[in-house]
């Protein structure tokens, strides 16, 4: 079963406090891997106020202070001779989306109906402005019908 996603909010979070702004260079071991963001889906019965889209909000804020490169962005290094890829610590922010879907955790229970079906977990993410343009961290959290509830994180992976 296909199940339908309305976005509520799709914002930018930034670290809670200043970070410092510097570049980190990437390992060789992610310079050969793939340019895509790599999901993990986490479904979750609510108990209490945590699961407020404003308290994850003030809570991944503070995370990304420790966390800076996560808020930082992509871009290549055109000082070096090969170009080599670096992840730029501008503190820019996470993709946070808050959304609400027509299915149940029960639509999705096992693998392969997620992998015909559940695409539609996954926000988009407009990568042609390059890649310098886009986060690396993507934050979904939809409600699904029957109380459910799923975080979804994506990490840009050349990283």
């Amino acid at each position: 079963m296909a199940g339908s996603v309305s976005v509520r909010e799709s914002t930018v979070v930034k670290p809670a406090s200043e970070t410092p702004r510097q570049s980190l260079w990437m390992s060789n071991l992610d310079m050969i891997s793939s340019n895509y963001h790599t999901p993990s889906v986490y479904i979750y019965k609510p108990k209490d106020s945590f699961f407020d889209p404003r308290v994850l909000k003030d809570v991944l804020s503070k995370a990304l202070v420790p966390f800076y490169p996560l808020a930082g962005r992509l871009r290549r290094n055109n000082n070096d001779k090969n170009a080599h890829i670096e992840i730029n610590c501008n503190a820019e922010g996470v993709l946070f989306v808050v959304a609400d879907s027509s299915s149940s955790a029960h639509d999705y229970t096992d693998l392969k109906t997620y992998l015909e079906s559940g695409r539609w977990l996954i926000p988009a993410v407009d990568c042609s402005a390059g890649i310098s343009s886009y986060p690396l961290l993507v934050v979904q959290v939809t409600y699904l019908k029957c109380v459910d509830f799923s975080v979804k994180l994506y990490v840009k992976l050349i990283v």
